[in-house]
């Protein structure tokens, strides 16, 4: 029997399964045959184990004033020796980074990206151990849509421009560090009621077009 390959999921709300609500939260999360993660589970089929890291309002590598949890370069260290040995590591980070209180461009956004690549290329070992590092997929989440609730709008005040630009730094980046690169935006579309999140259409669509993306990945 062939062993499962191992694909780490880390990213924000997108990725814990956020279900948009009109009220903007709280809110409960999608089951896990509709969450991205899981139809690309199940798209990919029996040969795959899916670990998923989603957290919501976490950014790439920016302390976030309200809640120190948020910075995804402070735990994906941690997450990486934790779950290894890993074959692939998809990162989908950035939409918070656009919250008004950051000032952070597109470009700076991809930077703090880069800042988890590399943490993905100097994961080699874990603790005490002689794995290799995984592969790496950065994932530009899709662009922003208008916000109906006047406190997301004020939150992510000019986030739509900025989230709209991230596909092509993120591509850019990418490129520059030799790993994967998919740009959501291209697949889906953030249509949730809160022009944040996903409904449970955008959470399909990405998962199988990220499957493809993964399978032909692992097979090189």
């Amino acid at each position: 029997m062939t062993e499962q390959k191992s694909i780490l999921c880390y990213g924000d709300s997108l990725t814990w399964g956020w279900i948009p609500v009109a009220e903007g939260a709280p809110t409960l999360r999608y089951p896990y045959r509709d969450r991205w993660t899981g139809a690309m589970a199940a798209a990919l089929g029996d040969g795959y184990h899916i670990i998923e890291e989603g957290l919501s309002a976490r950014t790439t590598s920016l302390d976030d004033p309200n809640d120190p949890r948020l910075n995804g370069s402070a735990y994906l260290p941690s997450a990486l020796a934790s779950h290894l040995p890993l074959d692939l590591v998809i990162v989908m980070l950035g939409t918070n980074d656009t919250k008004t209180y950051f000032r952070r461009t597109p470009f700076e956004i991809a930077t703090g990206m880069a800042k988890l690549v590399g943490q993905i290329y100097a994961s080699a070992g874990g603790v005490g151990a002689a794995y290799p590092a995984p592969k790496t997929l950065v994932v530009a989440p899709p662009p922003l849509a208008p916000m109906p609730h006047p406190f997301f709008d004020g939150l992510f005040e000019g986030g739509r421009e900025k989230t709209a630009a991230l596909a092509g730094q993120y591509s850019a980046m990418a490129d520059f560090m030799k790993v994967g690169f998919f740009d959501a935006g291209s697949v889906t579309t953030t249509d949730g009621c809160d022009g944040i999140h996903f409904t449970v259409e955008n959470n399909h669509a990405l998962g199988k077009a990220l499957a493809a993306k993964v399978a032909a990945m692992l097979k090189a």
